[in-house]
């Protein structure tokens, strides 16, 4: 059986997933009950200075629905920790000695002063944690303060407080992320100037998720009026993955270890972000939803997927895809698919042809001899795959490689070979080199 221990910057675990610092992991009856389930880990829900912020007494959660009622977006306005600092640590102290084989991971945020970050350091290190994570992506409430990600958008903050941090612990440091930053490659490679162990991402992506049209205000609201939050959930994934596929591939940040966040609900999930170079993953939104057992399922579902594809442990296939990543300028403009369509799956619902018909290439027939019948046009087809993303049946449409055949929409004969935009005739540049 493949075995899911990780080692992730020495911080040890019997598997890689981890609750992310959020209201499951506030106190110590949240943790151990998640411990119970066989979490492997945990980041404490963030730690700031006493006196402790007060969270609003009313709604702080705003979710979109799919149809069928399923959470794909989650939204919070709640801050770090109001509970005091002296009963946290405590808390910390008491469950790590009791679960000593699981990863325990403080997330912590403080005034951008060494002074306060030193302070703190000293206490989370006498609860014997494995490891602390700094908060620098929370986009409500405590960014307004100069803290969250008021200092995760500035890289030379990022480096300085993380310098500060490795000056004054012994503990690994990590770095959590704002997905709220044009590039975040750059507070990325900062937090590797400053020493930081790792990198934390994402975090919650700024948000309002609707508006109350009878109050006409943001919805959810606190006594009529309404704020912006933090989006999760797995409508956040793509974003995630490609934040993490970009830290990963950067020549400035390419080996930095990183823990993925950003709607994992199942092992696919996850396998996803450590195939883009995630040693660890943490969840938040799916254990709120569905509660601390669906780990068993990541659990179980990662092992069988490794068992099945020959992977002994975790770092076979940690960054396995991250090669396969690359810009858009170098994609092999010689390759061409075009869509079939499986008439024995096809349930005639039309929905390929309407959006191909009206928004993409009229690529596919709506009637055959007189009969509803769709199928591609191979002279029209792009091999776009717009019908295969709208088809409502899995696998009816397929997108296939022409191998060793003519194209019939260009007249261009499909021998395999490689051409990218920086060597096509059609790119100006190209030309000129080539004379």
């Amino acid at each position: 059986m493949a075995d899911l221990s990780v080692d992730f910057v020495g911080i040890k675990a019997p598997n890689p997933f981890w609750l992310a610092s959020a209201p499951p992991t506030d106190k110590a009856y949240n943790v151990e009950r998640a411990f119970r389930e066989g979490w492997g880990g945990v980041v404490w829900k963030t730690l700031g200075e006493d006196p402790p912020v007060v969270n609003v007494s009313g709604p702080r959660y705003g979710a979109i629905h799919g149809p069928d009622r399923r959470v794909i977006g989650f939204n919070n306005i709640e801050l770090i920790t109001d509970r005091p600092l002296e009963v946290n640590l405590r808390e910390i102290k008491e469950v790590k000695r009791r679960w000593p084989d699981r990863a325990m991971v403080v997330s912590l945020m403080v005034p951008c002063e060494e002074a306060s970050w030193k302070a703190i350091l000293k206490r989370v290190e006498e609860t014997e944690a494995d490891g602390i994570e700094l908060n620098f992506g929370c986009p409500h409430g405590m960014s307004e303060r100069g803290m969250g990600s008021a200092v995760g958008q500035v890289p030379d903050y990022v480096e300085m407080v993380a310098r500060w941090c490795k000056t004054h612990t012994r503990m690994p440091v990590i770095v959590k992320l704002t997905p709220n930053i044009t590039d975040v490659r750059k507070p990325a490679e900062a937090a590797r100037r400053g020493g930081a162990d790792a990198v934390s991402l994402i975090n919650t992506i700024n948000s309002i998720m609707g508006v109350d049209l009878d109050r006409m205000a943001p919805a959810p609201n606190t006594d009529g009026k309404g704020t912006h939050g933090g989006m999760c959930g797995p409508a956040v994934k793509p974003i995630a993955l490609n934040m993490v596929a970009e830290i990963a591939r950067f020549p400035a940040t390419r080996g930095l270890p990183i823990s993925g966040i950003g709607g994992i609900e199942t092992w696919r999930d996850a396998a996803e972000f450590m195939a883009l170079g995630a040693g660890t993953v943490q969840v938040c939104t799916a254990a709120m939803v569905y509660g601390f057992r669906i780990v068993h399922e990541m659990m179980t579902g990662l092992e069988a997927f490794m068992d099945e594809r020959g992977y002994a442990r975790l770092g076979d296939f940690v960054g396995a895809a991250v090669p396969n990543v690359t810009d858009w300028q170098y994609l092999n403009l010689d390759y061409a698919v075009k869509a079939r369509i499986d008439q024995d799956l096809c349930i005639k619902c039309g929905r390929c042809h309407i959006a191909c018909e009206d928004t993409s290439h009229q690529a596919i027939t709506a009637t055959k001899d007189g009969v509803r019948h769709f199928e591609v046009i191979d002279e029209e087809c792009v091999g776009c795959n717009l019908c295969a993303s709208v088809c409502p049946i899995e696998g009816c449409i397929t997108m296939e490689p022409l191998v060793n055949a003519v194209d019939r929409r260009t007249g261009r004969f499909v021998d395999g070979s490689y051409r990218n935009w920086t060597q096509h005739p059609n790119n100006p540049r190209a030309q000129v080199a080539a004379e």
